[in-house]
């Protein structure tokens, strides 16, 4: 079952795959229902990685800049500066920490736990500081993600919704009420409505 959670304008965040070895997440322009373009969830031709792999490289090095870090770790790290929006699989991760390693970017940390940590090496940290203004860019598309992520998912919305519900229902359900505090509760209701409307 696919999960989608759809922000404004039709923006949407889903996930194929996860922490199991599938794909990552993807988000582009792809076709929409009946065929126009939009900016969503694109497939087979018109997918793409949310990410390439150059600037992923980029990301789990300023990652590992600032501790070191093994694979699982950096996908918690991703998807939770992204606000869950945006996490890379297993299955592009780790090659591409390999790949980090053959270019002496990174290097195996020592370390006592199980799981293979990786540190930074003098030639990883020069390579970032070569491309500063592309990690931060990148990093800063990470925030635009959790961003997007938390006004979509309208979590305070919904929280004093249900905090709006259940005062209802326990002050109207209480004896003693009668039509003028009826009265009384839909003018606060009605109020709060059109302040809404006026935002």
């Amino acid at each position: 079952m696919r999960h989608h959670h759809c922000g404004p304008r039709g923006f949407v965040f889903g996930r194929r795959g996860g922490f199991g070895g599938g794909p990552d997440f993807v988000m582009g322009w792809g076709m929409g229902a009946r065929g126009r373009g939009g900016f969503g969830h694109g497939e087979r031709g018109g997918r793409r990685r949310m990410f390439d792999g150059t600037e992923l490289r980029l990301i789990l090095l300023k990652l590992i800049e600032e501790q070191p870090r093994h694979g699982y770790d950096l996908i918690r790290e991703i998807e939770e500066r992204s606000g869950g929006a945006y996490a890379p699989s297993p299955g592009v991760v780790y090659p591409t920490l390999s790949m980090l390693d053959e270019m002496g970017l990174i290097e195996e940390a020592k370390t006592e736990g199980a799981k293979k940590q990786f540190a930074i090496t003098v030639d990883g940290t020069a390579h970032l500081a070569e491309r500063a203004e592309e990690v931060e860019a990148l990093f800063e598309r990470l925030k635009q993600l959790a961003s997007m992520r938390e006004r979509s998912d309208g979590g305070p919305i919904r929280r004093a919704m249900g905090n709006l519900r259940t005062v209802l229902q326990e002050r109207l359900a209480a004896e003693g009420v009668g039509a003028d505090m009826l009265h009384d509760v839909a003018e606060i209701l009605d109020e709060a409505a059109r302040k809404i409307e006026r935002l």
